[in-house]
């Protein structure tokens, strides 16, 4: 076993080599990575690239992502396709060494109840590509699982890969359960010959990765910062020893080079015995954390609240299957964007409120896998990651701060305007009950209209000198809520 310092993910560390150059079957290669132009996706490709790669394709559904620039600049060639498309699939994953099938549905949120598509996508999608790999004679498969196909609720400590299967009937979401059959399929399908006769064989193993996070992560932190932003970030669940895992995203790129290494069926004094071949892998930074402990910091920095209020692991799975029923009823308007996410879905209670983490020490034996960031270097560059994202945004209000100054001023201007249909005489006895008059009534309604107008012009020209990109963006949220927005803006011009 050697050792030898060298840049991974840009990073400068210390690694183990298991008799392998940094390079080991990537320098000269071909690669497709599917889901390519998402977060870990993109990450993994420039990685691929770095190290010599001969061709990295991007399989995604997408052509256009916070990375896709970069991606080309770098000589990432994209492929758009379907995974559930089994002619896409086959169409981009010829001609190559080696597979990382990343691309997935139904993760968190909306999604979650999309059951259908969650299957088309896992299930069949995971099918394609291992027909697609057995056509093509592409020797190598690496599968990003998860966790959750052990974990359905019960309390994991300290859990490793001979923890078996969860009855695919007692999963507690669509997602976990088609990746439990997606990952048996992968594994299952390892040491598989070519189609091509050559005396080739399909090599595949499975990354189960903790929850994953870093600068631009795309699914839990976006979610819980919004929440947190509109003042919806009501309550923390379960007990405060309650512990999970996270990996960073660089710690999760490196894991998945070294599972692509591991899957080399020429290395000197192994034979054709690929010491990663049918096997999984848990891996994450090996630092199991309570989920809200772990958010405080990256809350605190954008100077939101945490949640003061806990509720208890039951009364959190009633109020998830709460909104899982009106979203289940909702299902044909899921993908509207006007639908916001739900505040809470049972397995994602599950995934909060009770503790289950796991080892690495498998993939470190035989994979030589170390993180190489640390929790709290990671969550550093995180940190300033969506500092930076708040800094060019509209910063605004909570929630109840809009409904109150948007139904105030409606219910005013009706009132004093409008006539007599609907709610209006309600709204407009009220109103009189307090000022007495129509004339002060009115004359209520036009000073609030000329203030807010005031105000959306003074935000507008002091946003052209302190943040003059979202300029327009500060003179309407400010033109709608006045005072209420034009403190974050001088907030944010004191700090210049």
């Amino acid at each position: 076993m050697n050792v030898c310092w060298t840049e991974a993910v840009g990073v400068k560390v210390k690694i183990t080599k298991m008799h392998l150059s940094e390079n080991e079957g990537i320098e000269g290669k071909a690669f497709v990575v599917t889901g390519g132009l998402g977060f870990v996706g993109s990450a993994l490709c420039l990685e691929l690239v770095r190290r010599g790669s001969r061709l990295v394709r991007a399989f995604d559904l997408r052509l256009n992502s916070p990375w896709s620039d970069h991606l080309l600049k770098n000589g990432v060639h994209f492929v758009k396709g379907d995974i559930s498309h089994r002619k896409d699939v086959e169409k981009a994953l010829r001609g190559v060494d080696c597979v990382f099938h990343l691309a997935s549905f139904g993760m968190s949120g909306k999604e979650m109840l999309q059951y259908g598509r969650v299957d088309d996508v896992n299930i069949n999608g995971t099918c394609h590509v291992l027909e697609a790999c057995h056509e093509h004679g592409v020797k190598r498969l690496v599968y990003v699982s998860t966790s959750n196909v052990v974990f359905a609720g019960n309390e994991i400590v300290n859990g490793n890969e001979r923890l078996p299967y969860i009855p695919l009937d007692n999963y507690v979401d669509p997602y976990s359960r088609s990746k439990s059959i997606a990952e048996q399929l992968v594994l299952k399908s390892n040491g598989r010959p070519s189609k091509k006769k050559d005396g080739e064989f399909l090599y595949t193993c499975a990354i189960r990765p903790a929850a994953i996070y870093g600068p631009g992560e795309e699914r839990h932190f976006p979610r819980i910062i919004n929440l947190a932003k509109l003042g919806l970030l009501l309550f923390k669940i379960g007990e405060p020893n309650v512990r999970s895992d996270w990996v960073y995203v660089d710690n999760l790129v490196l894991a998945l080079i070294l599972a692509s290494m591991g899957l080399l069926d020429d290395i000197p004094g192994r034979g054709k015995q690929p010491v990663a071949a049918g096997q999984p892998y848990f891996i994450s930074d090996g630092s199991p954390v309570n989920t809200f402990e772990f958010l405080r910091p990256l809350l605190r920095s954008l100077e939101y609240d945490m949640p003061k209020a806990s509720l208890p692991v039951s009364t959190a799975l009633r109020v998830g299957k709460a909104f899982s029923i009106i979203y289940t009823i909702m299902y044909p308007w899921l993908n509207r964007g006007w639908l916001p996410e739900p505040l809470l879905l049972p397995a994602e209670v599950y995934k909060v409120g009770v503790t289950h983490y796991f080892s690495y020490l498998k993939a470190k034996e035989e994979l030589g896998y170390t993180p190489i960031t640390t929790p709290q270097e990671g969550m550093a560059a995180t940190i300033s990651f969506y500092q930076e994202r708040k800094r060019k945004s509209v910063d605004g209000p909570t929630i109840y701060e809009w409904f109150f100054c948007i139904l105030g001023m409606s219910g005013v201007i009706a009132a004093a305007f409008f006539p007599d249909i609907g709610p209006v005489p309600l709204v407009r006895s009220a109103y009189l009950f307090v000022l007495r008059s129509m004339w002060v009534l009115r004359l209520l309604a036009i000073w609030a209209t000329a203030m807010h107008v005031g105000e959306a012009i003074y935000a507008w020209r002091l946003a052209k000198r302190v943040d003059p990109a979202n300029s327009r963006g500060w003179f309407w949220q400010t033109f709608l809520l006045g005072i209420f927005s034009l403190k974050f803006l001088l907030k944010r011009g004191a700090k210049k």
